[in-house]
């Protein structure tokens, strides 16, 4: 399992990429996608989630939507075009920090 202080740094960027892939999901779609697609290495919690999707929406990255589903009501997260943009700015600088963890960790290779 993936350790919770790497997990809570990196959060935002999952969130982010899971929405600009798959357009608007709800809070426990993401939680079992993450899981799905992690093969259950990383779990995320109902309170690590709902603050960063409230976070993100009070800045204006993401906007929401209720729907009812039977006797349910189900917020749905859709990405703002600020929230693409944040996507991409998040996603590279990931991307940049994965490349120098493998220079650091495998110098020979670099």
């Amino acid at each position: 399992m993936v350790n919770s202080k790497l997990l809570r740094g990196n959060l935002e960027t999952i969130v982010l990429k899971l929405l600009e892939d798959h357009m608007e999901m709800y809070g426990y779609e993401i939680t079992q996608k993450v899981k799905d697609l992690t093969l259950n290495e990383i779990q995320l919690t109902e309170g690590a989630l709902y603050p960063i999707l409230h976070k993100l929406e009070g800045e204006g990255i993401l906007t929401t939507r209720i729907a009812n589903i039977g006797n349910r009501k189900r917020k749905y997260y859709k990405l703002t075009p600020e929230g693409n943009d944040r996507v991409t700015q998040k996603v590279d600088e990931f991307e940049v920090f994965v490349q120098s963890m493998h220079l650091i960790l495998n110098p020979k290779l670099g």
